[in-house]
């Protein structure tokens, strides 16, 4: 794979992907020694990868797209480490916006990543050179880093997958920071599947990061299980083609329309607002001592920051904080919110004519996500009639990636069959996870479903849908009100239900919420046995029966008289 990496970056041949290209040399050596010691158990044995120049690799430059600010570190980002423990194998270190700081991949005095589709478009910002080599099939994967959306434009321009962590689940250490409270390292990648896998290697608790967050629950595939996704009407924003692909693709996902008109006004303060001055914070030293080592654009955005008062900051705290419960409550009943990754593709040209105004309006979908706490992937969605990619990105809560990812590849697969600009197939789809060895599986029946209201206690607490389920043919079906019970019987059917998987540290506390007569019981599957809802026969009392039915959808089709 080293091989096939080095040669398919000499036939890309585009220098400008990179700040610091390993000796071929190096890279071969390394390969050989791993194909020697054999795979001894790691996930990424062999797989070539790139790291943004903004995140520190020992014995390696750090730039930051900055050659004034340059330092060599003696020890690496604790994701890179994970990776390199796990067998992947480093090209290089690629370009990017200065310090991070824009979205259309232009701000960097290394050169310009060519767009793989056409050379007169901006490859995408500020993680250009790591979607590029993605899009140019010369890695298989590569870290980014996303503020306001760095690590899904540039994904979206290049035809590829883009991951964005929840923040503070991946080290932020050895991070150059541009927004240090909301910054996450993030993944590019071929697929889905395969960013997921990356995640789960670099995803870990730092106790050395002071915005270190530990995981409630492992970053598990959940399978499809009727998903419930939103869409917001983005007539008047997106460019038309864009507009068009993402309705096709909300309507492959049925998706129902919510009011987003909150979440954009957050995402305007991310750059006219009190973060401005969090980036000019990070590099404040720089501003004040060494002005003139700064690109033009970026040392304009980072002034900016000196003019921001206190007050103004209070009222775009207050203004966070109501986005943040409009999240809370859009996710307690969607699993995810689809949205374009940019409104359009700007030229280099218009670009260099207005280094600022197209910028700012590719972080138009983007910008509000790590604000509000969010977590997502970018996904291809199709493509404009002149052949220029169009993305989408699906929207999570904090920790939803597991969720998110079955969502997220049946889009992909729908909508692209092909990896950024390279005509080579997408990789097949990983099979959803099965259980692991801290998880319990629970037989759900009634509310608890997929898009059903009390669902969200569910994917609160981490929980998967696995697969649709039969019980055995052993059992009755009663409506108790909102909510359904399963009572063993000599006289029963077979019932439909749903098989999540929880957390086992996490069953008590669904079970608490749990009103009687329903609590938890052994019931028996097609299968075999599980865990699930079972109902105590005296709480039944003259409740209707509806075993006939087969279960609680349809019993809740003939109320609505669907």
């Amino acid at each position: 794979m080293a091989e096939a990496a080095i040669a398919a970056d000499r036939a890309h041949a585009d220098p400008a992907i990179w700040i610091t290209r390993r000796p071929d040399d190096a890279v071969l050596a390394e390969a050989r020694a791993l194909q020697a010691e054999g795979p001894k158990g790691r996930p990424l044995w062999g797989v070539p990868f790139a790291v943004k120049d903004n995140i520190d690799v020992a014995g390696i430059p750090t730039t930051a797209a900055c050659p004034g600010f340059s330092y060599v570190p003696q020890v690496g980002a604790p994701s890179v480490q994970q990776l390199l423990q796990a067998g992947a194998v480093l090209l290089g270190k690629t370009n990017l916006d200065q310090f991070a700081t824009g979205l259309v991949g232009t701000r960097s005095p290394y050169g310009i990543p060519r767009n793989v589709f056409d050379p007169a478009l901006v490859p995408g910002g500020s993680s250009s050179g790591s979607a590029c080599a993605v899009a140019a099939g010369i890695v298989q994967f590569a870290l980014g880093t996303d503020t306001a959306g760095s690590g899904r434009v540039p994904a979206g321009f290049g035809n590829i997958v883009g991951l964005k962590p929840t923040v503070g689940s991946v080290s932020a250490r050895g991070l150059v920071p541009a927004c240090r409270s909301i910054d996450t390292i993030s993944v590019f990648a071929r697929s889905v599947d395969e960013a997921l896998a990356v995640q789960r290697v670099i995803t870990g608790y730092d106790a050395e990061d002071p915005y270190a967050r530990a995981a409630p629950f492992p970053h598990l595939r959940r399978g499809l299980a009727g998903d419930c996704v939103a869409m917001a009407d983005v007539a008047g924003l997106c460019d038309a083609d864009v507009a068009r692909a993402y309705q096709v693709a909300g309507s492959f996902l049925k998706a129902a329309p919510v009011d987003i008109a909150l979440f954009l006004n957050i995402a305007h303060l991310l750059y006219e607002g009190p973060w401005v001055a969090e980036r000019t914070a990070a590099l404040r030293a720089i501003l004040e001592m060494q002005p003139d080592i700064l690109y033009p654009a970026t040392r304009t955005v980072l002034e900016a920051g000196l003019e921001r008062r206190t007050v103004d900051a209070f009222d775009a705290f207050h203004l966070l904080q109501q986005a943040r419960r409009q999240a809370a409550l859009l996710f307690a009943r969607c699993d995810a919110l689809l949205l374009p990754t940019a409104p359009f593709c700007p030229t280099l040209a218009e670009v260099e004519a207005d280094p600022l105004g197209p910028n700012s309006r590719l972080g138009t979908f983007t910008n509000f996500a790590n604000l509000c706490d969010m977590a997502g992937f970018a996904v291809p969605i199709g493509f404009t009639p002149n052949g220029t990619p169009i993305g989408g990105v699906l929207l999570g809560p904090a920790w939803s990636e597991g969720r998110l990812a079955g969502i997220a590849d049946a889009l992909h697969r729908h909508c692209a069959t092909t990896v950024g600009a390279t005509g080579l197939a997408l990789p097949p789809p990983a099979e959803p996870d099965t259980l692991a060895p801290d998880e319990t599986a629970l037989f759900c029946i009634g509310a608890h479903m997929a898009g059903l209201p009390l669902n969200p206690q569910i994917t609160s607490l981490g929980g998967r849908f696995l697969r649709h389920a039969h019980t055995q043919p052993d059992y009755r079906l009663f409506a108790l009100g909102n909510r359904p019970g399963l009572v063993r019987a000599d006289d029963g059917a077979s019932i439909a239900g749903e098989v999540w998987t929880l957390p086992t540290s996490a069953i008590g506390a669904l079970l608490a919420q749990v009103p009687p007569p329903l609590g938890f019981g052994t019931v028996v599957l097609d299968d075999g046995p599980v865990l699930g809802f079972l109902a105590e026969s005296a709480g039944i009392g003259d409740a209707p029966d509806i075993t006939h039915l087969g279960g609680w959808r349809a019993w809740l089709r003939t109320k609505s008289g669907g």
